[in-house]
Formats: C-alpha cells, sequence, structure tokens
C-alpha cells in the first residue's frame, strides 16, 4: 500500500470514509475490524462532528491534534477535558476551559 497524504481525522469521519469503501469494494481485515469498532462507539453524525471541529478551530490555542482527540471523546466536564488534553490542559485559562466546553455543548 502506498501512502499518498496523511491527515487528522476524526472517528466519525473514519467510520463515513470506510463505509462508503465497503460498499464499492471489500475491505481488507483490518479496515472491517476497524469499521465493526467505530460503528459501536460513533453516535454522532459526521456533520456534526465537522461542526465542531469548525467551532473548536476559533479557539486559537487549540491545535488540530487536541481538536481531533476532543471531537472523538467529547469530554462533558472539565475532568474529562483534563484527561483528553493531558499535560497541555495547565497552559489553558479558566476561560478557555469554559469556551471549550460550551463549544461542545452548543454544537453536539
Amino acid at each position: 500500500m502506498k501512502i499518498i497524504k496523511e491527515k487528522l481525522i476524526t472517528d466519525a469521519e473514519a467510520k463515513e470514509i470506510l463505509e462508503k469503501k465497503a460498499k464499492n469494494e471489500e475491505l481488507k481485515y483490518e479496515q472491517k475490524n476497524a469499521l465493526e469498532i467505530l460503528k459501536k462507539f460513533v453516535e454522532f453524525k459526521p456533520e456534526r462532528i465537522k461542526k465542531l471541529v469548525e467551532e473548536l478551530k476559533k479557539i486559537e490555542k487549540l491545535r488540530d491534534k487536541q481538536i481531533i482527540a476532543i471531537a472523538n471523546s467529547l469530554p462533558e466536564d472539565k475532568d474529562d477535558l483534563r484527561v483528553v488534553l493531558h499535560k497541555e490542559y495547565t497552559s489553558f485559562t479558566p476561560e478557555e476551559i469554559d469556551q471549550i466546553l460550551q463549544t461542545i455543548k452548543k454544537v453536539i
């Protein structure tokens, strides 16, 4: 397999891509397994997650990797967000933390 380009995507986007690919061709073993897992754990439609990613990108301090992690886990409170952001959590102000959580609640 040749890698043409690499891009960070959300779980919802990965599920959508694999479902489209499964309609056109037989998925490989790893792809089938990934799709089955994504079907079990991805609850929201890709459009809603894409909207969330767009809104989170407006928060300047968040990097793409953090945005994807937030969109995949959808933290509900500060403790959940602390787990997602790991070491970087302390670099955010309480206002920025609240803004991230409010953005999630608004979109989802």
